[in-house]
């Protein structure tokens, strides 16, 4: 794209984005442009990636024509009301920030404002990330492809309604962490039998990486795929039965609730 891009805050979830905007070429770095508010960050991305360090957040929303609020949550709003004068009229603004809705951002930046909420998690970091792209009535079909196409760089991006967002925080945005809970507890047991530590997180994770891919690429639906593996009086059903037995699925259902719920109060705080 013959843009500028720009980022204000430049935590690990921007640098992931940007690492895959310079791998898939999809901006120049030098119309990627950086402020955060450590010095040394901004000259650590210059050196590593070739983008534009820029000398403060006002200079940066004059230069985007994509412009992403990548600050913690609890300062996002004040950070884009600083810089609502300074952006251009057709700028479009996506935020990271769980639990500010679209009326909120609206209500510092301007109600005739371009506005994306978007949702990615942490594995965009190896780009295998999952997005969620929520654009508000602004917002043309072309700009938000051009923002699903950003997160496709280093992962998969989908469009949803803002609806769905506090459904998209537990399946996508937080669950990073239910699954590293499970991969530690298989490896714990096979350390249990006797495995190396480093070699059981090794057979833990890729276990996981394999049946996610399976779920992805063979139309399959899960159970399907759990009653390939499932041999009559074998291993696997008996492991199976024993997590049916110990309530799994309604522990990761119960607390999925729990956290849409928590979502959902954060945006009416």
């Amino acid at each position: 794209m013959d843009k500028k891009i720009g980022f204000i805050g430049c935590g690990n979830m921007s640098k992931a984005i940007i690492a895959g905007l310079v791998a898939a070429g999809q901006f120049k770095p030098a119309n990627i442009w950086v402020f955060d508010r450590k010095p040394e960050t901004n000259r650590q991305m210059q050196q590593q990636y070739g983008i534009t360090p820029a000398s403060s957040s006002t200079e940066v929303a004059k230069q985007a024509d994509i412009l992403f609020g990548a600050v913690k949550p609890n300062v996002m709003l004040s950070v884009l009301k600083e810089i609502a004068g300074s952006l251009n009229k057709d700028t479009v603004v996506v935020s990271i920030a769980a639990g500010i809705t679209l009326e909120q951002l609206a209500g510092v930046l301007g109600y005739d404002r371009k506005i994306v909420r978007v949702m990615p998690n942490t594995p965009a970091l190896v780009s295998q990330g999952m997005t969620s792209v929520t654009p508000n009535m602004v917002v043309t079909q072309q700009e938000t492809d051009e923002i699903i196409e950003i997160f496709n760089g280093f992962g998969q991006a989908v469009q949803v309604p803002e609806y769905l967002i506090h459904a998209v925080v537990g399946v996508s945005g937080s669950s990073p962490a239910y699954v590293f809970m499970f991969i530690e507890a298989m490896a714990d047991a096979a350390v249990l039998g006797g495995m190396p530590r480093a070699q059981a997180y090794q057979f833990a994770a890729q276990a996981v990486k394999g049946a996610a891919q399976m779920v992805l690429e063979s139309g399959k639906h899960p159970a399907e795929l759990k009653d390939m593996v499932c041999s009559p009086g074998g291993t696997t059903i008996e492991a199976v039965t024993t997590l049916e037995e110990t309530g799994l699925r309604s522990a990761v259902i119960r607390s999925m609730q729990r956290c849409m719920a928590k979502s959902e109060a954060m945006s009416k705080a």
